[in-house]
């Protein structure tokens, strides 16, 4: 073993200036992989944290002997929501909610972080009047995000707050109830998250592992070459394998190691994006250790698998390899795969489950990609029978010897325009936003007529201009909008476990959903063309590489080198315009069953900007590796690697 090792870092090292750049090459893919990776799992680690941390304020009925009573309330500062818990125990020495050192006693409160300071920086009969004896301050334990505003109030087990029904659910509202402890369940809402989290994450992972496994195959044919080399004087199959594995490897662990560190540089950077109502703690974002062992052993395992996979030609036929033979043409039965998943898709709906839609969503993925080298083989072979000039006929012929290269470079834009069509379609824009709500606070009371009068009493106490009328069971307040704010903290407290909202406050929910998806759609279409962007401009060096002595002998043939840049472009384009915008369409199909609204403006906006930034994120990568073709060709002198 240790002679093998040996001699695979000999091989490693020994492959001169060039041949340590195709290892550079597959280091800086592998590095960009692992990092990315780490997001996308880290992701789905953070909105579970989230989740679990937002339990305790969603309390599960009493089934055995209740330690207290908790209820809850949504009430608004500004254009932002503060959420107010209210706690009453039912015997000596509760166990009190995370974050909180003890339980709270009647009449305490304690806020948020940045609710006490929002209380400090606002005038008080804006913000501060409605809490009073603020006790002391909650910990992260009990807060969702780092901006959160949070009240914990303490009342008597027998106060009105506690034994009064709240009433509706839907702005937040929750009914006092009996529980056995703080524990809780996270919400609805918080599962929604995790939902959206975990199939951002599968439109994320998929095209990285794609990426990841390519980083194995890269300069594949120097590495071919050299393995062929060795199996000719008697190497054994199971040492070529062995040499190979090691090689990639070693390379892919070191990769790993690098993008755990970069990520974990880069998670300061990362708290800032903005979901779920605000940023995140970097707790939230940095993998445990567990996560972080799995994908330094994940990453290099599944590198070391696809290089394997690529060694099938070396180890069958070397003396095919050495004399640089065709492999055989690959069969139109890739195509049934996709074609299988596809016909799945239309039996989806919003009633499917998550893990049902997540596992489709990355079967359609793994289809595009086995079939993404049969399409560019066909490619090629129309390209090569149309083609007029000089440039389009070495196009064509690349396609068609070498399909899965060609793909390798282009593969990253298509499966971005999967993803694209995939949430272009779904983006709802404005549909869901809908009109413009008044600004009138309204207050549920029992008895609309004596709280009416109550309310003109307060505002006039607080110098509040208002017009107070009663509409069924409410009491509504005509306020002017800068006054909105002294309004709500007069008119706190009036009815017991109630806020004074309005219409505006309830639509907020669903402006925050949109924008969360906003976000969302950014964070996945970035990080999608990141690796997209990547994939292209580091084959592009690698192809260049790979073909090095071909591209000297038709220098040294007359080929002028414009020739050979423009043959080299098109035999990109030809294919990403065909699988790219295969791939949008698919991706549109698979949406399709899960439409909330019809299709909108701005999905058709970022499905545009995709196809523009896609193009030219392709052309500008492949356009870096155009020094590195003129240097292969200014030197046709062979090669001792």
């Amino acid at each position: 073993m240790s002679t093998l090792m040996s001699l695979t870092w000999r091989l490693l090292r020994g492959g001169g200036r060039r041949g340590m750049l195709s290892t550079w090459l597959t280091l800086g893919a592998v590095v960009i992989s692992t990092g990315l990776l780490l997001f996308a799992v880290s992701a789905n680690v953070a909105f579970s944290g989230r989740a679990d941390r937002g339990a305790w304020r969603n309390p599960v009925q009493s089934t055995g002997q209740p330690v207290a009573i908790e209820a809850g309330r949504t009430d608004y500062v500004g254009d932002r929501q503060i959420t107010v818990v209210d706690l009453a125990a039912l015997g000596p020495n509760v166990e009190p909610p995370p974050g909180m050192a003890r339980f709270p006693a009647p009449g305490e409160t304690w806020l948020s972080p940045a609710l006490a300071e929002l209380a400090r920086k606002l005038p008080g009969d804006q913000l501060a009047g409605r809490f009073s004896d603020v006790t002391g301050v909650l910990g992260e334990a009990a807060l969702v995000h780092p901006e959160e505003l949070v009240a914990v109030v303490g009342h008597e087990r027998d106060a009105p707050a506690m034994t009064v029904s709240r009433g509706d659910s839907m702005r937040g509202d929750i009914s006092p109830a009996k529980v056995d402890s703080l524990a809780g369940v996270p919400s609805e809402d918080a599962e929604g998250y995790r939902i959206l989290a975990l199939i951002a994450s599968v439109l994320m992972v998929v095209p990285l592992l794609v990426f990841g496994g390519a980083a194995a195959r890269l300069t594949v044919a120097r590495r071919d070459q050299r393995l062929a080399a060795l199996r000719l004087v008697g190497a054994t199959p199971g040492q070529v394998v062995r040499m190979t594995v090691a090689e990639a490897m070693i390379v892919a662990f070191a990769g790993a190691v690098l993008g755990t560190v970069l990520y974990g540089l880069a998670v300061p950077l990362l708290t800032r994006i903005r979901i779920g109502g605000g940023p995140w703690f970097a707790s939230d974002l940095l993998p445990g250790p567990l996560v972080v062992l799995g994908v330094l052993v994940a990453v290099p395992v599944l590198v070391g698998l696809s290089a394997v996979v690529g060694l099938r030609r070396v180890v069958v036929s070397p003396l095919g390899v050495a004399k640089r033979e065709t492999p055989p043409g690959m069969r139109a039965v890739r195509l049934v795969a996709l074609l299988a998943v596809l016909a799945v898709v239309p039996m989806l709906g919003t009633s499917a489950s998550v893990g049902v839609v997540a596992v489709v969503l990355g079967l359609a993925f793994l289809c595009i990609n086995l079939v993404g080298p049969w399409a560019v083989g066909l490619i090629g072979r129309i390209t090569a029978k149309r083609a007029r000039r000089p440039a389009k006929l070495l196009a064509g012929r690349r396609l068609m010897d070498d399909p899965r290269s060609a793909w390798r470079t282009v593969s990253g834009v298509a499966l971005t325009g999967f993803v694209a069509g995939f949430l272009g379609l779904l983006s709802p824009g404005d549909a869901l936003a809908g009109r413009v709500a008044s600004e009138q606070l309204r207050l549920t009371a029992p008895n609309t007529a004596v709280v009416a009068d109550q309310a003109r009493e307060r505002l006039a106490k607080a110098g509040v201009k208002a017009t107070v009328k009663t509409e069924k069971n409410l009491v509504v307040t005509d306020v002017r909008t800068a006054d909105l704010d002294r309004a709500r903290t007069a008119l706190d407290g009036l009815v017991p476990g109630r806020s004074a909202t309005s219409e505006a406050d309830d639509q907020r929910f669903t402006g925050q959903l949109l924008d969360d998806i906003a976000t969302g759609t950014i964070v996945v279409l970035s990080v999608s063309f990141l690796v997209a962007i990547a994939s292209s401009g580091i084959t592009a060096a690698s192809s260049v590489l790979d073909r090095r002595q071909t591209y000297a002998l038709l220098r040294l043939a007359g080929t002028p080198l414009e020739v050979l840049d423009r043959a080299r472009r098109s035999e990109t384009l030809i294919p990403l315009v065909v699988m790219g915008g295969g791939s949008i369409a698919v991706g549109v199909f698979c949406a399709s069953p899960f439409m909330l609204t019809s299709p909108n403006v701005s999905g058709a906006i970022m499905l545009a900007v995709c196809v523009v930034v896609g193009f030219a994120g392709v052309i500008g990568a492949g356009a870096l590796s155009r020094p590195l073709l003129r240097a292969v060709t200014d030197d046709p002198a062979p090669r001792p690697d």
